[in-house]
């Protein structure tokens, strides 16, 4: 075995960097409908979702073993592979970030990976298969599935709720909100968590210092487990804005529904070892729910904003990816700039986010009252929605209050306190 090079070095920390991005730019999966309905305090919720995060981290190794030992060909890749895969995968965990849109880390990551590794060894050292099967199958099917089973899981809790007290069952769906929150957070730490645990393994075996088609040591997932619980208590409130209120008005029922469809989704995923998408589940079981109750609108304009960010995803991770691995493959004095740039570009990006400071002071807030008109899709399924029962669902399914959406939030100022 060889020693423990400073390349490798470079390599774990920044997997480590990647998985802090990681927890604070999908804390939304797990805790924005939570906030949103005001089940928990946001602290409180982003401080349990870091826990049981890294309780999750230690449950699993299937997800990580996907990726250090089938998705790419461990022969020829070198440390500096891994690396610049990471700097695609944190820049567009950073840019999506910025502008408060729920795009997916593991796809960054695989993207990352994938054009790096085209790169330095060839099309050839990518296994087209696993890709197919166990990455891009599964980035089509979680929403779907997530968003189905979500929609028919808000329209059972209001049909079974239309005769009990509604403020009762609100308090019972909320308490309900906040135990299938756990459950996505645990959920998360299984997945994600072990897509770090997975390069970090894969670059030790390229850096010899540990042998071929090995599990991910415990020292790897504790540290990746502990740096995205950390990402996580930080909370990427941005996203959670985004996914809590651009997206839909969610009531505790909806919210309910839409955790447990997402977390079932998830837990299933990860036992099978499929590299999925939280935030494409979380994301599709939300827009389910809001499908799934009546009058309930999807805002659309947001949700096509976000899948154009989930299809550049891939193509945007692994293009920068593939660029950082030919500027490293000038030598140490490339390695070099490109760490340089990479600390820059997110220090810029830093800097550009505290021009509107979203944090959880002023993560709910709703100052603009303009709401975005029922689109096709929520018209044609409101129409072959069964009416309710004369007087039966006016204390379950009240109106809420409209928010706007994620571009018109843009659009017209606010005032944020910065803290």
């Amino acid at each position: 075995m060889e020693s423990f090079s400073l390349i490798l070095a470079i390599v774990v920390v920044t997997a480590l960097a990647f998985d802090f991005t990681n927890g604070f730019h999908d804390t939304a999966n797990a805790m924005a409908t939570t906030i949103s309905t005001g089940a928990m305090k946001p602290k409180v919720a982003v401080a349990m979702s870091a826990v049981l995060n890294l309780v999750g981290a230690f449950l699993s190794v299937e997800v990580a073993n996907t990726i250090s030992k089938g998705l790419v060909d461990e022969a020829g890749i070198r440390p500096e592979v891994i690396f610049a895969a990471l700097v695609g995968a944190i820049l567009w965990n950073l840019l999506t970030w910025l502008v408060g849109l729920p795009s997916s880390s593991s796809h960054a990551l695989m993207g990352g990976l994938i054009g790096a590794t085209i790169a330095s060894a060839g099309v050839g050292a990518v296994h087209g298969d696993v890709l197919v099967t166990k990455v891009l199958i599964p980035a089509i099917a979680a929403p779907l599935v997530a968003g189905i089973a979500a929609l028919l899981a808000t329209r059972l809790t209001y049909s079974l709720g239309r005769k009990a007290d509604g403020n009762a069952s609100k308090k019972g769906y909320r308490a309900g909100q906040i135990a299938s929150a756990g459950l996505v957070s645990l959920a998360h730490g299984t997945n994600d968590a072990q897509k770090t645990m997975g390069v970090i393994t894969l670059a030790l075996v390229a850096g010899g210092a540990v042998a071929p088609d090995s599990d991910p040591p415990m020292w790897v997932i504790l540290s990746a487990g502990l740096a995205i619980a950390l990402g996580t208590y930080l909370g990427g409130w941005r996203i959670i804005r985004t996914m809590g209120r651009g997206l839909t008005d969610l009531q505790p029922q909806q919210g309910f529904a839409a955790q447990t469809s997402a977390a079932t989704v998830i837990l299933a995923s990860s036992h099978l070892g499929f590299s999925l998408s939280t935030t494409h589940s979380v994301s599709g079981s939300v827009m389910g729910a809001g499908l799934g109750r009546k009058g309930g609108v999807v805002r659309w304009s947001t949700a096509t904003r976000m899948f154009v960010a989930w299809g550049l995803t891939l193509p945007a991770a692994a293009l920068v990816g593939a660029l950082a691995e030919y500027v490293t493959g000038f030598g140490s004095w490339g390695t070099a700039v490109v760490a340089v740039f990479l600390i820059a570009s997110s220090a810029a990006i830093w800097k550009l986010s505290r021009r509107e400071v979203v944090d959880h002071t002023n993560v709910n807030d709703t100052d603009v009252d303009t709401a975005e008109p029922a689109g096709v899709i929520t018209t044609a399924i409101a129409a072959v929605t069964p009416p309710p029962a004369s007087g039966s669902a006016t204390a379950s399914e009240d109106p809420v209050p409209s928010f706007p959406s994620q571009a018109t939030a843009e659009r017209t100022p606010t005032t944020t306190t910065t803290v």
